[in-house]
């Protein structure tokens, strides 16, 4: 039974607990219980704070029964990734130089969740400061894919996606820098997305107008991330991106897909983003999610691949930010750090300013070649990945195989599909597919204009409905 409250979505615990027919106490526990026996074996926590989650739990049960007015999320666990800021709870970025650190101020979308009722039970782990599509860290250690425990639960938002996946938590924050929700979202077949630039507030950017990372949700349900979405959304002084933007209504839309015809719909089916091969097994499971939306009245059309691939304008972006930001920390503390993470700052040094202007104006001329894909299309479908998780131990400057092949680096030739609408802002999300054969999930991305989430979440409803994952369960 108390496993049964660990994989209810958070809307239905969120209602129950208003109605009074569930104890948050009750919720918490279960929760907690189950961490306690099974995140041993996938390692998706830096840090868990059982007594204060219990004690927020005792506090929100009181004041469900005393009938004050509940948030909508009242009661309901949540976790969030450890590069993201968490009042009183250390936030170390996955790294040995922050372990110690506790920030004072929660980030802007962790507190929306937490004046929504929602409580934090602890930080999931990335590798450090977020820098590789795999999850490992000096810090922590390794972790893995509850699907199937030598591969990768993806990166860096795996400790997220692994926690939502194993019922350790039914939502919890990722952030996404170049698919960092969406990579790790499709290996551990759950929901990622990622909004449209300054739709959720960034306050921890560095660069606050050339930013490329978002902060969104990880939920098992597409109704749970709009539910979060809706939350987390909404203009901050912080992030000039999000000033004088409309309101999210993710909630309606997700509603109002489960039953939704699509006969006006206009579906961009992009099999390959700038890559030559796709996983076969991959490919007809993703093609096969695609067709709801055609069952519906969705119009499909097959468009070319005459696509760059982004890799070398996305690593000059992204290589010379970290060498900006850690160089000095090489240079007193190198051994502490990740191998890759010091190479790739190393990396980022030999870059020029005339490389680095280079690949800002290549990002606003990508911008207006995406834009304009919307004059013949409504949503744009993609594989979220070109192939299933990875080894647990993938060398992340190695080669990516595909169907026998190699294929080329993890970020030209595994995600592709990502990291262009990071540099473009678009929003964008990937839904569970369905599973190979040996058990291991696929994941679909949507991709709409700006500001359309709507219109992500009302399609990414409909295929839920038609092809529910919810109910599967890791076996852990």
């Amino acid at each position: 039974m108390k496993d049964e409250l660990c994989f209810l979505s958070a809307s239905t615990a969120a209602r129950m607990i208003a109605e009074r027919t569930l104890s948050p106490v009750a919720l918490m526990d279960a929760v907690l219980d189950r961490i306690d026996r099974v995140n041993g074996g996938l390692n998706a926590f830096i840090t868990i704070d059982r007594e204060a989650a219990r004690a927020a739990a005792e506090q929100a049960e009181a004041q469900a029964h005393a009938g004050m007015p509940l948030g909508r999320l009242h009661g309901v666990p949540f976790t969030a990734k450890d590069l993201i800021n968490s009042a009183g709870m250390k936030t170390t970025f996955g790294s040995k130089i922050m372990a110690d650190n506790v920030p004072v101020v929660d980030a802007v979308s962790l507190a929306r969740l937490r004046r929504a009722g929602a409580i934090l039970i602890g930080k999931t782990t990335t590798p450090e400061f977020g820098h590789k599509p795999m999850t490992t860290a000096p810090l922590f250690g390794t972790t893995h894919n509850p699907w199937r425990l030598d591969r990768t639960p993806g990166g860096s938002s795996g400790g997220s996606a692994a926690a939502v996946a194993a019922g350790l938590a039914p939502l919890s924050i990722g952030t996404d820098g170049g698919g960092s929700t969406r990579i790790p979202a499709a290996c551990c077949g759950v929901v990622g997305v990622k909004a449209t630039l300054g739709r959720v507030p960034h306050d921890q950017t560095p660069d606050r107008f050339g930013n490329l990372a978002y902060l969104g949700p990880m939920t098992r349900t597409v109704a749970d991330a709009a539910l979060m979405l809706d939350i987390m959304a909404g203009a901050d002084p912080a992030d000039p991106h999000s000033l004088a933007k409309p309101p999210s209504l993710a909630v309606a839309a997700a509603a109002a897909g489960t039953n939704a015809r699509f006969d006006s719909l206009r579906v961009a089916w992009r099999p390959r983003l700038g890559n030559r091969l796709v996983d076969t097994e991959l490919l007809s499971i993703v093609e096969s999610a695609v067709s709801v939306l055609a069952d519906r009245g969705a119009a499909i059309s097959e468009w070319p691949d005459d696509f760059e691939n982004t890799e070398p304008h996305w690593l000059v972006l992204t290589y010379a930010g970290w060498a900006a930001r850690f160089a000095d920390d090489v240079a007193s503390r190198g051994k502490d750090m990740d191998p890759t993470l010091v190479t790739s700052i190393e990396r980022g040094l030999d870059y020029t300013a005339r490389d680095m202007q280079a690949a800002i104006n290549l990002r606003s001329r990508l911008y207006l070649t995406v834009n304009g894909w919307f004059d013949d299309a409504d949503v744009i479908a993609t594989p979220t990945l070109s192939r299933p998780p990875m080894a647990v131990d993938q060398d992340p400057f190695g080669q990516t195989i595909i169907n026998g092949e190699a294929a080329g680096s993890l970020r030209s030739a595994w995600y592709p599909y990502t990291h262009p609408f990071n540099l473009t802002g678009h929003p964008a999300i990937t839904i569970p597919a369905g599973f190979t054969a040996d058990g291991l999930p696929v994941g679909l991305q949507l991709v709409a204009p700006y500001w359309q989430e709507e219109r992500l979440f009302k399609a990414a409803a409909a295929i839920e409905a038609d092809r529910p994952w919810a109910h599967r369960r890791p076996q852990l």
